[in-house]
């Protein structure tokens, strides 16, 4: 019996109280899709594993299938087998007599394969990324308000709605203090290292910043299951969470900050330098990134609602750039000791798959290093004012860009391309026919 089933088996010894187990895999949108398993059901899971249709790694962002992802029509939409991932058998503590299981596949379509993959890739080279993510996202009341639209919670103990940001306040922290506190709690019990937690620039807007790990498999499960804690904890305290890119069109948006350094063979920095500026190799690195961003715009911002968060001013970048200790840039090198010396990014929003961007984000390092690509000179003040190249600035042009991306082919694979492409494609057709309510209101009655 494998490690990883061994330790899941001798779990329910540890849990008699546990009925029900939630089995699980990611799919191409960031969205947990599994079974239900009873408790009794699991002993052939643990032995054999669990069969899930090989689509269910590639629906919609609405469940739907899609017949172009080359895994209905092509295969008849056959079956392949999860494996339990190692470490992720863990109680939910938000839910009574449930547990929770993460899985994979060894299967082109599972995310966690494609940045297995790029992880492969540096292990040639003998580098070891250590990585971390910084996770934004908003509490909102359970219900929305008269429209239909999204609103801020109401604090717990005062009774009053949060209209205001906040932002680093210790007070508007304590307004949702158990329920913070609870999702800390709760990702230490499953093993999630969470580190600080920040009130943001939107009202019920926080930021929770997760532990460098020099396992970036590992680094996304993390950024995965604690979307799930936080989402959770907010629907048993009567609220909502959203990892939306963009729920207010006033308001702050939310992004997924990537920090990252590499280790070589003998566990030292490559980018540690004699001073704060770093090595050759974070230059490299940084060029590579900066060359491969528009490539891969459409997984750092993969849907329609993700480019709204891109306007000069706002916290997210407009442009492609890089700096010193600038939050205004696209790549940043945060200030600190010269053995932690490592890269920022910040364009991803808060509503990607992780797994595929710390795919796309170390392999666009990697290709950066091997080819030993010099970035222009770093940005000095505000980058929104630099004469840089703009980020790709609408969803159909990140994805033309995506499609065309020799890139892409060579780190993340042809067939997860049109994989990608097909499923991102049918959600862009969908939303297209759809006629809103701000169409109604501009044109039905005086045109």
């Amino acid at each position: 019996m494998k490690t990883g089933t061994k330790k899941a088996a001798g779990f329910f010894g540890k849990n008699s109280h546990i009925e029900t187990v939630e089995a699980f895999v990611v799919d191409v949108n960031g969205v947990l899709r599994g079974k239900w398993v009873p408790r009794a059901g699991m002993k052939k899971i643990i032995q054999s594993g669990l069969r899930l249709p090989l689509s269910a790694f590639a629906p919609d962002i609405w469940g739907n299938d899609v017949p172009d992802n080359g895994l209905i029509k092509e295969t008849g939409d056959n079956d392949g087998v999860c494996y339990i991932v190692p470490e992720s058998f863990h109680p939910v503590p938000w839910l009574k007599d449930t547990a929770q299981i993460l899985l994979g596949m060894n299967f082109f379509g599972d995310p966690r394969q494609v940045l297995s993959h790029v992880l492969s890739l540096y292990k040639k080279e003998g580098l070891t990324p250590v990585v971390a993510a910084e996770l934004e996202f908003y509490l909102l009341d359970a219900a929305p308000d008269e429209m239909g639209a999204p609103q801020p919670p109401v604090i717990p103990s005062t009774r009053r709605r949060t209209n205001s940001a906040q932002t680093y306040s210790l007070a508007e922290t304590q307004s949702f203090r158990k329920t913070l506190a609870d999702i800390n709690r709760f990702c230490h019990a499953q093993g999630i290292p969470t580190d600080t937690t920040i009130s943001e620039n939107g009202p019920g807007q926080y930021e929770i910043n997760l532990v460098h790990e020099a396992d970036a498999l590992a680094a996304a499960d993390h950024a995965v299951l604690m979307k799930r804690v936080i989402r959770g904890v907010a629907h048993r305290d009567g609220m909502a969470a959203t990892f939306m890119a963009k729920p207010y069109a006033d308001k702050s948006g939310s992004g997924m900050h990537v920090h990252f350094s590499i280790l070589d063979k003998k566990g030292r920095n490559i980018f540690s330098g004699k001073d704060f500026k770093g090595s050759p190799a974070l230059r490299y690195a940084i060029g590579g990134l900066m060359t491969t961003m528009p490539d891969n715009m459409a997984i750092l911002a993969p849907n329609a609602n993700s480019y709204r968060r891109f306007k000069a001013g706002s916290a997210a970048p407009t442009k492609i750039t890089w700096g010193y200790d600038n939050r205004s840039t696209a790549l940043r090198v945060p200030q600190s000791d010269m053995e932690s010396t490592r890269i920022e990014h910040r364009v991803a929003g808060a509503d990607v798959n992780p797994y595929l961007v710390f795919a796309v984000i170390l392999a666009g390092a990697l290709e950066g290093i091997k080819k030993k690509i010099n970035p222009h000179a770093p940005v000095k003040g505000n980058a929104y004012d630099s004469k840089a190249p703009l980020l790709p600035s609408s969803w159909e042009n990140a994805l033309n860009i995506f499609e065309s991306s020799k890139f892409i082919d060579r780190y993340i694979g042809k067939k997860y391309k049109k994989l990608y492409l097909a499923c991102k494609q049918q959600e862009k057709e969908l939303l297209e026919a759809q006629v809103s309510s701000v169409e109604h209101d501009a044109y039905l009655r005086d045109i």
